[in-house]
């Protein structure tokens, strides 16, 4: 079963007041980081990487290897427009049977969760598994083909699948992970505390 990662990074980053994708952080663009964290990834079988606000500029400043480049036109209706865009696309990569959607502001997610999300898929069938970090769900998720088709006509605003996954409990598996949660990278202080041990 192929897995692809589809890294989210189309928002502009008004919290954070300039373009967070490329932000430095330990020597390198945010977005370097967490693409390089999801190639990493033994389970992962391609990585693809959508983009929307500033995508010329963050393509030419951010080493994205050979990761695929999806270009979100609709990215000002928030995290919601890129993700069914992600999936939109990758509904054309017929090799592709589920997506892991990861953050492009989350480069430290703990080794051991990716493993586990696709071991509990196996095992329950659900279309979707997401971890809980103690008491918050978090990601990456793992999404299966089957549901993509109702994640990208039901999806809108900034607020990505969590509502839906919320009124749909039956498509959900959770893992539970004993570790805090990746930080979300909003504003420059919480990349400033994602620096910190």
């Amino acid at each position: 079963m192929m897995t692809a990662a589809l890294v989210l990074a189309g928002g502009e980053s008004r919290r954070f007041g300039s373009s967070k994708q490329l932000a430095e952080w330990r020597g390198k663009p945010l977005l370097a980081h967490a693409v390089a964290q999801v190639k990493g990834w033994p389970e992962v079988g391609a990585v693809y990487v959508v983009l929307g606000a500033r995508a010329e500029q963050i393509m030419e400043a951010v080493d994205l290897g050979d990761a695929a480049v999806i270009e979100n036109l609709e990215w000002r209706e928030g995290m919601g427009s890129s993700l069914r865009v992600g999936l939109d696309f990758l509904v054309g990569e017929r090799s592709v049977d589920q997506a892991l959607v990861v953050l492009g502001d989350q480069p430290n997610v703990p080794g051991d969760v990716v493993p586990r999300l696709l071991e509990a898929r196996k095992r329950s069938r659900r279309p979707v598994v997401i971890p809980r970090y103690r008491l918050t769900r978090g990601h990456p998720v793992l999404i299966h083909r089957s549901l993509w088709p109702t994640l990208i006509t039901g999806l809108s605003g900034d607020r990505g699948a969590r509502n839906l996954f919320l009124a749909h409990p039956d498509w959900v598996e959770e893992v539970l992970v004993d570790a805090m949660p990746p930080g979300d990278v909003d504003t420059p202080e919480d990349l400033r505390r994602l620096g910190r041990p």
